[in-house]
């Protein structure tokens, strides 16, 4: 039977992608983009293949979900270096049209600090940061730690049970 590898991980991965798409299914403006271009072309199927497409690229965090997911896949796996690689793109993704967010929002309205607040307490901030955890905790690095460190408990719950001789008499 094959034992799940890195449950952690990949814990924290799934979390990600789950608050990433809860905070971009919260945002109003998908709603209307769905509304405005892709539910008047819904009889073309190829005009709306490429609408859809450009609504992913339009909302990155919702195409950084789909990385993000695909790298726990791999830590599932065990493929440790491609799934970093994965997941670190696709919260890297997300972070950059934060990023591009923040700048617009500043542009607008002349101070950042409305979407900082904003950001602090929506499901998608909170998925970056799971996101980099999961990223971080797959490090070479943590896995050395994280191997060591069930390496110390498993000795010490050895050592704590009572031996077959002394449960007998």
């Amino acid at each position: 039977m094959r034992r799940i590898k890195h449950r952690d991980a990949v814990a924290l991965s799934v979390l990600s992608a789950s608050f990433l798409l809860a905070g971009e299914l919260a945002n109003p403006v998908l709603l209307g983009i769905y509304e405005r271009y892709l539910v008047p072309v819904l009889d073309r199927p190829a005009l709306l293949a490429l609408y859809t497409v450009l609504a992913l690229f339009a909302f990155t965090t919702a195409f950084g979900v789909v990385l993000v997911l695909v790298g726990g896949w791999y830590f599932l796996q065990g493929r440790i270096p491609r799934g970093r690689f994965v997941l670190g793109l696709g919260v890297g993704l997300t972070s950059l049209s934060l990023l591009s967010r923040l700048a617009y929002h500043s542009l607008v309205t002349g101070s950042p600090v409305p979407f900082l607040l904003f950001l602090t307490t929506s499901f998608t901030g909170i998925g970056v940061l799971f996101g980099v955890a999961a990223h971080t905790l797959m490090g070479r690095y943590a896995l050395f730690v994280k191997k060591r460190a069930r390496d110390a408990w498993r000795r010490w719950r050895r050592s704590r049970r009572p031996s077959r001789r002394a449960s007998r008499s």
